[in-house]
């Protein structure tokens, strides 16, 4: 087991290496400039679609823009908003925060074009609901032996990490944060879990988009308001926090108090490595979410779209990154290291707010948001599942998913962790490709879209 571990983990390296971030953030600056920097001149009006009107009425499709909307943010808002961001900050420097806003920014565009070939490209199934994502704009969009081939790949290993990273490493971190806080055996909080997935999943999509359209902008809305007070009690500190971050961007980090110090390239693959781990931009999931969308234009679902990372990444993680840079607890070891993951986190909210209040934040969002990340990946799983073996595995499909979130919170999962991060990272080589190849239609459409919008 220690060797297959060892051989998995050195896998997991070198797909999540350099050339791999490197094609992501090439592929979303490549985006952006054929997109003609969509995610900026139209970011007031996809927010506006998001959150004020909200629903196209008379069109096809499942679930209105904001619930699409809310469904990705699920699947997307999770750990890596509060241990991911805090680990970057340990391993890069502050200025690993600046690589993830530029990364999150090239990273709408990407976004943005997942959404518009999913709607473009879905179909409608037995269930008379939609299919799309990437699977179905590689078969029938690339077209040819070589899409289908890239399409069955895509749908694979989703369909694998759908079960890992958005099930099984969900459902034990919610039972270890319980465990630890509250002492509650983790096979109770695994079984209520499963049952509480069950009661949303079971009913397919728009079960689940009427739970996240509660759900998500509820934690979101806590979470940030949380820091929000934190970074009041605090506010003499931002510009600080704010040169802090755009020095070490460009020249690393020296080492300062129990902070052992950043190259500049360390600081640069931090970033972007838990830019892309956050919000997900290039692996394609969020396309799935957002061709179920009850649209008649493909570039309105993925106007609303981008807008997830723009909440995710500039929005959420810049938060908990200034939580943390306020309170100093980057450099300050603990038991002789400096606090890394959730713990920085929480240090970080409990250097403003008393009695433990921070503990409580951290832990409260964690578990909101892993299983948040549960019901997102559920639809992505069921969607991959049926593409590979038909509308007749969507049922099974639910029921088995139910029982694994169960079984991950009683298992010891590092090896699971290691197994999810490699078929999380192969979903992006066949996505970009196609991202990649599909771009003239992308941006076609999107001259098209703006071009009436402004009459």
């Amino acid at each position: 087991m220690t060797a297959m571990l060892a051989t998995l983990i050195a896998a997991r390296d070198v797909i999540w290496g350099v050339p791999l971030l490197v094609l992501l953030v090439g592929t979303g600056i490549y985006l952006t400039v054929r997109l003609r920097l969509v995610q900026f001149h139209g970011l007031v009006h996809a927010l506006w679609l998001a959150f004020i009107k909200r629903k196209e009425t008379g069109a096809e499709g499942d679930i209105s823009h904001f619930q699409a909307l809310m469904t990705a943010l699920a699947a997307t808002v999770g750990t890596g908003n509060i241990a991911g961001v805090a680990t970057a900050i340990v391993a890069g420097g502050p200025g690993a925060l600046f690589w993830m806003w530029i990364t999150g920014l090239f990273g709408m565009a990407t976004k943005y074009s997942e959404a518009f070939l999913s709607v473009k490209y879905r179909v409608e199934d037995a269930y008379d609901t939609m299919s799309g994502g990437p699977m179905y704009y590689l078969s029938r969009g690339v077209g040819g032996s070589g899409g289908r081939v890239l399409g069955f790949l895509f749908a694979l290993f989703a369909a694998v990490a759908a079960f890992g990273i958005g099930n099984m490493v969900q459902s034990n971190s919610v039972a270890d944060v319980i465990r630890s806080s509250a002492g509650v055996p983790m096979w109770i909080t695994g079984l209520v879990l499963a049952i509480a997935t069950a009661t949303v999943i079971l009913g397919g999509i728009r079960s689940i988009a009427r739970v996240t359209e509660i759900l998500v902008p509820v934690m979101i809305v806590f979470y940030m308001a949380a820091a929000l007070v934190v970074l009041a009690i605090s506010w003499r500190r931002i510009p600080e926090i704010f040169s802090l971050v755009l020095t070490s961007a460009f020249t690393g980090h020296a080492a300062v108090g129990g902070f052992l110090g950043a190259t500049i390239q360390q600081t640069i693959r931090m970033g972007v490595a838990r830019g892309v781990f956050s919000n997900e931009s290039g692996l394609g999931s969020a396309g799935i979410a957002a061709a179920a969308a009850q649209t008649s234009v493909p570039a309105t679902q993925a106007l609303v779209s981008m807008t997830q990372t723009f909440i995710d990444t500039i929005v959420v993680c810049s938060l908990t990154g200034f939580v943390i840079l306020a309170s100093g607890a980057w450099t300050v070891p603990v038991g002789g290291k400096v606090l890394n993951g959730a713990p920085l986190t929480a240090a970080g909210f409990n250097a403003a707010l008393p009695h433990g209040l921070g503990s409580l934040v951290v832990s409260v969002g964690l578990v909101l948001f892993a299983y948040s990340t549960i019901l997102g990946w559920g639809y992505y799983g069921e969607k991959s599942f049926e593409y590979l073996l038909g509308e007749g595995a969507v049922k099974p499909y639910r029921v088995a998913f139910c029982i694994v979130v169960f079984i991950g919170a009683i298992l010891q999962l590092k090896l699971v962790w290691t197994i999810a991060d490699i078929f999380n990272g192969l979903m992006a080589f066949p996505n970009l490709i196609g991202l990649l190849l599909l771009a003239g239609i992308t941006a076609r459409g999107t001259r098209s879209y703006f071009t009436a919008l402004r009459g």
